[in-house]
C-alpha cells in the first residue's frame, strides 16, 4: 500500500500544488454545484451569421473537403448521412448518439457505448467552416449559404450549454478560433452580425469560468482557451469583451514563457500538439494585426521563434513529415494548406513567416497557402538550416548526417508524460522513417494506453512492464530522470550523444548512438533488478527477412548482437499514424536474461 503510495505523491508535488488546485477547485465546485460555470445561461443565436464575402487573394486555392463527404481528424472520410450532419453521432458507430439534452457536466467522459467521445466532437471543431469559407471566398455562393445553414443548425441542436459537445473548454475555444479564422476568410472582422455576436459570446461565456482548470492542464488547453478569450474578446469589443479579451492575453504572454523552454520545446512533447501550439498562436498574432492591437511581447515572440526552430529541425523537408512523437489526437487548427495530416510544411511555413520573419521551406508550394489565405506577407529570407543539436531542456538529441536523421529522447520531464518512450530512437533517411515510432490511436481505447507503453517504442522494457508506472489514462508516475547525457558531438567515427535513465523498481538503461555515412549504430548498456529486458526496433513496413541473425529488406541491414545470450526474433506490431487508425508493422526484437551490453548496427 505504501509502496503504492509512494510515486502518486511524489508525481502529485511534481505537477505543482497551484496546478492541483486549480484542478481540485473546479472538480470539487461541480460535484457540489457551486462552480460559477454552472450558473452561466443564454440563448440560442440566429443566423445567418456570415454575409457575402470578400473575394479570395490571387493565388489561393480553396479547400475541397466537406462537399459530399465529412473528414474527421484529418484521415477519415464519411459520407454526409445529412447536410448538415447529426452533431452527436460517433461515425465509426453508426447508430449511436452522444447526450444532447443534459447539462454537459452530467456526461461522463467515456462511454463503453459511445466510443471515444472525440469522434463526436470532430464534427463540432468547425473544420467544415473553413473548408466552405475559402470556396465562399472562391465565388461560389451557394457556400456561404450552406455555411450559415450549417452554423444555425449547430446552434438549434446544441443548445446553451447542453449536451455533450458543451462538455470541453478547448472544444469550445477551437469552435471561436474557427470562426475568427472564417471571418478573415471572408473578410468579416470589422463588423458582426447579431448572429455570430451572440454566439461568439455564449462560447466565451463557457470558457471563461473554467481557465483555472485550463491553466491547470500546462498543455494546450491553456493556450487554446487563452487565445479564443484573446480572439473573441477582442473581436465583441465591449466592457464584458474588452475584460476576455485582457484575460486571454495576459494567459497568452504567461503560457509562452511557461510551457515553451527557450531551447523551444512545447509542453507535451509531441510534435503535433506541437503544431497545434503555433497554429493557435499564429491565429492569435494574425487577428491581433487585423484588429491594429498592442503587440505582444518580445519574450512572447522569442519563445514562438524558438518553437519554430525545434519544429523545423525535426520536419522533412521533401516529405513534410516529422518524427511520430508523443500523444496525438488528430488535430489541425488551421488546414488551410489542403495536403495531408503529416505535411507539417503550411503551419511550419506560416508561424516562421510571423514570428522569424523567414521562411522554413524555400520552394514556393503549398505550404504557402495559409499565409496567403490570411494575408500574411510572405517572407523572403530563410530560416537558418536545421544541423545536429541537443534539445536539452526538452530531452531530445538530433543527429544529421547526409539524409540521415538520428533522433533520440531522453527524460527532462518538466511537464506530464504524454508516453513511456525514454530513450526511443528515430531514424530517417531520404525522407522515409525506417526506425518510428507507435504513435497514440486512440486515448480511449486500450489499444492508445498500449501504444503509448515502453513496448510501443524503440528502446529496452524491462520485465514487460513500462519505465513509468501508469497512474491514471492521462498520467504517468515516478518520472524518470536523465543521467549521463552527453550532448550531440562530432568525433572522427561520426556524430555522437548518449543518455541514460534508473527506473523507479532500479532496472538501469544507458544508450549511445552514433551516426556517421551509411551507418547507425546504437550500443544499450542495461544493468539493475530485472528478468527479462527486450530491445525492439520498430520497422517501416516492407518485406524483411531474418537470416543467420542480420535483418535485411534488400537495401537496408540491421544486426543486434549482445555480450551475453540473446534470442533474435522477428515479430509483428501495430502503429498509428493517424487518430483511430492503426496498420501493421514489423519489430525486430532481442531477448536477454540478465545485464550486459547490446550493439545494434543499422548499415545502409
Amino acid at each position: 500500500m505504501l509502496a503504492n503510495l509512494k510515486p502518486r505523491v511524489a508525481t502529485l508535488w511534481t505537477l505543482g500544488l497551484r496546478n492541483l488546485w486549480r484542478v481540485a477547485w473546479y472538480r470539487l465546485g461541480l460535484g457540489l454545484g457551486w462552480h460559477p460555470v454552472l450558473r452561466i445561461a443564454a440563448d440560442v443565436p440566429g443566423g445567418p451569421f456570415f454575409a457575402a464575402a470578400t473575394p479570395a487573394p490571387a493565388g489561393a486555392r480553396p479547400l475541397t473537403t466537406w462537399r459530399d463527404s465529412g473528414l474527421w481528424f484529418s484521415h477519415h472520410e464519411f459520407p454526409l448521412a445529412g447536410d448538415p450532419p447529426n452533431w452527436h453521432a460517433n461515425p465509426f458507430r453508426p447508430g449511436v448518439r452522444a447526450e444532447a439534452a443534459k447539462p454537459w457536466y452530467r456526461i461522463g467522459d467515456f462511454n463503453p457505448v459511445l466510443g471515444d467521445i472525440k469522434t463526436v466532437w470532430e464534427a463540432s471543431r468547425f473544420d467544415w467552416l473553413l473548408a466552405m469559407a475559402t470556396r465562399a471566398a472562391a465565388g461560389e455562393r451557394t457556400e456561404l449559404d450552406r455555411l450559415n445553414h450549417w452554423l444555425a443548425d449547430w446552434a438549434a441542436k446544441n443548445p446553451p450549454y447542453l449536451g455533450v459537445n458543451w462538455k470541453c473548454g478547448q472544444e469550445a475555444s477551437i469552435r471561436v478560433m474557427h470562426l475568427a479564422a472564417a471571418a478573415l476568410l471572408l473578410g468579416q472582422t470589422a463588423s458582426l452580425a447579431p448572429g455570430l455576436r451572440d454566439l461568439v459570446r455564449l462560447h466565451l461565456r463557457r470558457i471563461a469560468p473554467t481557465m483555472g482548470y485550463a491553466i491547470g492542464q500546462a498543455n494546450n488547453h491553456g493556450t487554446s482557451e487563452a487565445a479564443a478569450l484573446f480572439i473573441g474578446g477582442s473581436w465583441l469589443a465591449d466592457d464584458e469583451g474588452r475584460a476576455w479579451a485582457a484575460t486571454g492575453r495576459r494567459w497568452l504572454e504567461e503560457r509562452a514563457q511557461r510551457l515553451i523552454t527557450p531551447d523551444g520545446t512545447f509542453s507535451q512533447y509531441s510534435t503535433v500538439y506541437h503544431r497545434v501550439m503555433l497554429d493557435t498562436y499564429a491565429l492569435a498574432e494574425i487577428w491581433r494585426r487585423d484588429r491594429d492591437l498592442p503587440g505582444f511581447s518580445p519574450d512572447l515572440r522569442a519563445r514562438l521563434a524558438a518553437a519554430v526552430g525545434w519544429l523545423a529541425a525535426l520536419t522533412d523537408p521533401a516529405s513534410g513529415d516529422a518524427p511520430n512523437l508523443g500523444a496525438n489526437d488528430g488535430a489541425r487548427l488551421l488546414p488551410l494548406g489542403g495536403g495531408a495530416f503529416r505535411d507539417f510544411r503550411p503551419g511550419l511555413q506560416l508561424a516562421a513567416a510571423l514570428f522569424c520573419e523567414a521562411r522554413a521551406v524555400a520552394a514556393p508550394g503549398p505550404w504557402d497557402q495559409p499565409a496567403l489565405w490570411l494575408r500574411v506577407p510572405p517572407a523572403t529570407t530563410p530560416l537558418p538550416r536545421a544541423t545536429s543539436r541537443s534539445f536539452d531542456d526538452g530531452g531530445l538529441h538530433l543527429l544529421r548526417r547526409g539524409s540521415a536523421l538520428a533522433l533520440l529522447r531522453y527524460p527532462r520531464f518538466r511537464f506530464r508524460p504524454g508516453h513511456a518512450d525514454a530513450l526511443h530512437l528515430d531514424l530517417w533517411l531520404d525522407g522515409e522513417n525506417l526506425l518510428r515510432d507507435s504513435g497514440t490511436f486512440s486515448y480511449a481505447d486500450p489499444l492508445g494506453a498500449e501504444l503509448g507503453g515502453t513496448a510501443a517504442h524503440n528502446t529496452v522494457t524491462f520485465d514487460s512492464r513500462d519505465q513509468m508506472p501508469r497512474l491514471g489514462r492521462f498520467l504517468f508516475g515516478s518520472w524518470l530522470r536523465a543521467s549521463d547525457v552527453q550532448m550531440v558531438q562530432d568525433t572522427p567515427g561520426g556524430l555522437r550523444a548518449a543518455a541514460a535513465y534508473r527506473d523507479h523498481l532500479g532496472a538501469s538503461h544507458h544508450r549511445e548512438v552514433t551516426l556517421d555515412h551509411g551507418r547507425l549504430l546504437c550500443s544499450d548498456r542495461i544493468a539493475g533488478r530485472f528478468g527479462r529486458a527486450v530491445l525492439r526496433w520498430r520497422l517501416a513496413p516492407g518485406a524483411w527477412q531474418l537470416t543467420d541473425g542480420v535483418l535485411s529488406n534488400g537495401r537496408i541491414r540491421l544486426m543486434v548482437t549482445a555480450d551475453v545470450p540473446v534470442v533474435l526474433r522477428l515479430t509483428e506490431g501495430c502503429e498509428s499514424r493517424h487518430y483511430l487508425a492503426q496498420t501493421p508493422l514489423p519489430v525486430f526484437e532481442a531477448e536477454v536474461t540478465g545485464p550486459g551490453q547490446l550493439k545494434t548496427e543499422l548499415l545502409f
